[in-house]
């Protein structure tokens, strides 16, 4: 049946009720059992949005991955409140985006780890669509431009929001494989709105059709797209230091990849970033991956799918399963987008080696590294009984189970070799590349500010808490040296980049993934102030002013001022409304006027004024003031070097922050840098474990699609054939004065208007038909020839968008048109469509009654009650506090 409003309804709807009545359980065995304690999942309305959302991600790797992304990126219209101008950057730009990577990489990591310099530049649309978005209150009422009547509507409201100087670029996230801008536009109006300013929305080519590094092209593109518009844009260039980038999950890691690459470059940083959960260690190789899957939306086994001729690349078991004992002793050569699916090259190569020495187990390659003489000692005296413990000195890097291999919790044990792709965005090879698991950089130093955010019960926690402290702290969590011998970059970056990056990071208690879905919550109320403030901060002009607002007042006043009256600071627990070391007269009146609620506006002001008079005292009575504990910067003056390094909070699920424990008590910042960025045993049995049911459940499918990739096959030979038949021609094939009149894209009009008219496009580099020495990664539809979608690829190609590298624009016989005249997925008239991974749905159905505006109006149902409750909450408070002001409840609805 698919992924689609009425499948996801018949799923959900059994699950929404099974909720209830489990909640009123838990409920009532709380209370028999006197239990105070408050959790999340108390409150009915997280409960039945954490399931509802568990059980949509579990309905979508049910299905193949096309169905999911269709049904993600199906376009939905915006609400009436808000501003949205869709554009499209054209491929102008993204050819300046592809020159900057290209640089990055160098020739010979575009070519072994890669897999070549064209096919990630090779695309079916003209150009990325993205979205300019506001809320309608903020447009300009009038425009006072030329011919301001002529102006498209779209156009129009691009100039209206024009003065809004604050821009956010949002990323979203979906696993790299699903999701677009339509899926989050509720989310980035929000963003929008809070901030006073307008977001830039980019739908970026997902994987497994165009896998690492299509989407951090076109994110690049998008913000090449901002600070340099091309000509015909509508918007003037904005400044860097008025963007934030923003993003979550996949989109997080897409933001702090974009931003080492900007930095490594020596380009224009933007002012900061914001990272929601972040996924930044695609290896799996923190313990939170398995300790907290049973209380995030994150499926078990993983983001499987259903067999297509997309996915999984070998939809039938490999012979001796997808995961099975090594067979060879010296670890792989890192990179090599082909390993698993080798060239022709790349076996013989492999033929060459000896493979009659007996396998070894694990302890005994680590014996024969060069540097086993100075670990013995250690290893003699128990400090390493096991590889997945400290090593001390005796670092894992010394035998490096690089990728397809497993490292083994026992080390008597021979490694596991992976023999199929785990993840759709990058080949397992290219796991541990710092652009596709950002965790294992060279350095995170000298980045914008970044805002961190994670759930305390997500799975991704741990890779979160560390990543934080690597880019704040990066001289005391280094990278593994193996990953610095294996790129010149990496190693170049460790020692050029060892400014600290200015981090405030916070874990939300018994929040699960990408807590801002759940926007009805306090936690994410709270977030979504925050992520305000630090906007609102990060890109002001003041280059005294911090960017984050609670750390920022001088010694010599106290930390509460006006905007503790604010419903930022009003949120802040009674015991961190100080960024300073209180005096202990200061903390005990703090003790006394707590009442363990949040303290409400009035009460917050009076404790600032008793406070400001203690806190000058203390500070008079001694020229020297320590003003951070922990881990944050301890200086005589209350700063060094200008600027504060790191915050560091929880949150609770009432939206109050506390001091994070010490990191010496953090379990994830203990962990040796040996161990970090490896594929394990536990993660690698658990997919093996999902990935074996999918294979029972769906072995006749797979075989089914076997067959059909053959079929489509066949069908792609044809169409080539028939091309050359009709006169294709590419670029060195013919002597161009042989050649018959075509017809010319540059007497058209400029690229972000020219349709889509069978012409050869001067800024389209290349095409399908141009990757014969390039060895993209096996899902990347711009080299397959047994998929719809490239099918589609390869049509467009040939005659209806042909790169520069076409001499020719083939016309379609007219016996092939009567044929695709009769095919429901073809039309001879009009250009193919193209992935829907790329290339934005039109609903069949009415757009109002469409899962995605569904799930809106579940939320808004959702906040509103849950602002009805907070209403009555307050109004009983007061009554019983004998106040009788009444208190004003803002309604924060969408």
């Amino acid at each position: 049946m698919g992924v689609s409003t009425v499948s996801a309804a018949i799923h959900i709807t059994p699950v929404v009720i099974q909720t209830f009545f489990r909640h009123g359980k838990r409920r009532a065995q709380k209370f028999k059992d006197s239990v105070e304690e408050e959790e999340a999942l108390d409150d009915i309305f997280f409960d039945e949005a954490f399931h509802i959302v568990k059980a949509f991600i579990e309905l979508g790797v049910r299905n193949t991955i096309e169905s999911l992304q269709s049904f993600t990126n199906t376009h939905v219209p915006a609400p009436y409140w808000a501003a949205v101008a869709p554009v499209r950057i054209p491929l102008s730009l993204c050819n300046d985006a592809a020159d900057v990577l290209i640089k990055w990489f160098g020739p010979q990591e575009l070519k072994h780890v890669v897999g070549g310099e064209r096919w990630w530049q090779v695309r079916g649309m003209d150009g990325i669509d993205c979205e300019w978005i506001t809320e309608n209150e903020y447009l300009l009422n009038d425009l006072h431009v030329e011919n301001s009547k002529q102006l498209s509507k779209t156009d129009e409201t691009i100039l209206r929001m024009e003065h809004l100087e604050t821009v956010m670029l949002y990323v979203h996230g979906g696993g790299f494989s699903w999701g677009s801008i339509n899926t989050h536009r509720y989310q980035i109006i929000r963003y929008a709105r809070k901030i006073r300013g307008r977001a830039f929305a980019v739908n970026y080519r997902k994987a497994p059709q165009y896998p690492f590094p299509c989407p951090l092209h076109d994110v690049i593109s998008a913000y090449l797209y901002l600070i340099q518009p091309p000509i015909g844009a509508r918007h003037q260039s904005i400044r860097p230091s008025k963007i934030v980038l923003a993003g979550d999950s996949a989109g997080g890691n897409l933001c702090l990849t974009a931003l080492t690459v900007l930095r490594d470059m020596g380009m224009p940083l933007p002012a900061g970033a914001i990272l929601i959960s972040p996924w930044v260690d695609l290896t799996h190789s923190f313990p939170s991956i398995m300790h907290n899957s049973k209380t995030d939306i994150i499926p078990l086994h993983g983001f499987l799918a259903r067999p297509s001729t997309l996915w999984p690349i070998d939809p039938v078991p490999p012979l001796g399963g997808r995961v099975c004992a090594t067979e060879s002793n010296p670890p792989p050569k890192p990179g090599h987008a082909d390993t698993l699916h080798p060239s022709a090259y790349r076996v013989q190569e492999d033929a060459s080696t000896d493979t009659t020495e007996t396998v070894q187990r694990q302890e005994e390659m680590l014996q024969q590294s060069p540097k086993h003489a100075s670990c013995s000692e250690s290893r003699a005296s128990g400090k390493s009984k096991a590889l997945g413990t400290d090593m001390g000195d005796c670092d894992i890097d010394l035998w490096e189970p690089k990728p397809p291999k497993v490292l083994m919790k026992d080390p008597d044990a021979v490694p596991l070799e992976l023999r199929s792709q785990i993840q759709q965005y990058a080949t397992t090879e290219q796991l541990t590349h710092p652009l596709v698991s950002p965790i294992v950089q060279g350095s995170l130093g000298n980045l914008p500010p970044l805002y961190i955010i994670a759930g305390d019960d997500e799975v991704l926690r741990d890779e979160i808490i560390h990543l934080a402290h690597r880019a704040a702290h990066p001289e005391d969590y280094r990278v593994r040296s193996g990953l610095l011998r294996e790129g010149n970059r990496q190693k170049e970056n460790a020692t050029k980049f060892t400014t600290p990056t200015k981090v405030h990071l916070q874990v939300f208690d018994d929040m699960c993934h990408v807590l801002t879905v759940f926007s009805f919550t306090q936690s994410a109320k709270y977030a979504y102030r925050s992520i305000a403030e630090f906007v609102k901060h990060a890109t002001n002009d003041d280059p005294g002013l911090e960017p984050f607002p609670e750390l920022q007042r001088p010694p010599s006043r106290a930390s509460v001022d006006s905007e503790v009256l604010g419903e930022h600071m009003a949120k802040r627990s009674p015991f961190q409304i100080f960024s300073r070391k209180t005096s202990p007269k200061a903390k005990n009146i703090l003790r006394q006027q707590s009442t363990g609620v949040k303290l409400y506006n009035q009460e917050v002001a009076a404790v600032a004024n008793q406070i400001q008079n203690l806190e000058q005292e203390n500070l008079s009575s001694s020229q020297s003031t320590t003003v951070f504990k922990g881990d944050r910067l301890e200086t005589s003056n209350g700063r060094k070097d200008g600027y504060f390094v790191m915050v560091r909070e929880r949150v609770d699920i009432r939206g109050v922050t506390r001091d994070m424990e010490s990191r010496e008590e953090m379990a994830c910042l203990q962990i040796n840098s040996s161990q970090i960025g490896l594929i394990k045993e536990a993660p690698t049995i658990r997919w093996h474990e999902g990935q074996k049911k999918w294979d029972l459940m769906f072995a006749h499918e797979a075989r089914r699609v076997l067959k059909h990739r053959k079929k489509i096959e066949r069908k792609i030979q044809d169409l080539l054939r028939s091309a050359r038949e009709q006169g294709l021609l590419l670029v060195g094939e013919s002597d161009s004065a042989d050649l018959p009149q075509m017809r010319d894209a540059s007497t058209e009009r400029s690229t972000s208007m020219n349709p889509i008219d069978g012409t050869i496009r001067s800024d389209r580099r290349w095409g399908p038909l141009d990757l014969n020495d390039e060895h993209p990664p096996p899902s990347a539809i711009a080299k397959r020839r047994d998929t719809p979608e490239s099918l589609a690829l390869i049509k467009m190609a040939i005659y209806h968008s042909a790169p520069v590298t076409h001499l020719t624009v083939p016309r379609i016989k007219p016996m092939d048109a009567v044929k695709a005249a009769f095919d429901p997925h073809d039309d001879p008239m009009r250009p193919p469509r193209q992935s829907v991974s790329e290339q934005q749905v039109q609903t069949h159905i009415i757009p109002g009654v469409h899962g995605l505006r569904i799930w809106d109006a579940i939320l808004r149902y959702f906040m509103a009650e849950k602002t009805k409750k907070a209403a009555g909450f307050v109004k009983d408070r007061s009554d019983r506090a004998g106040i009788t002001e009444e208190r004003k409840v803002g309604k924060d609805a969408i």
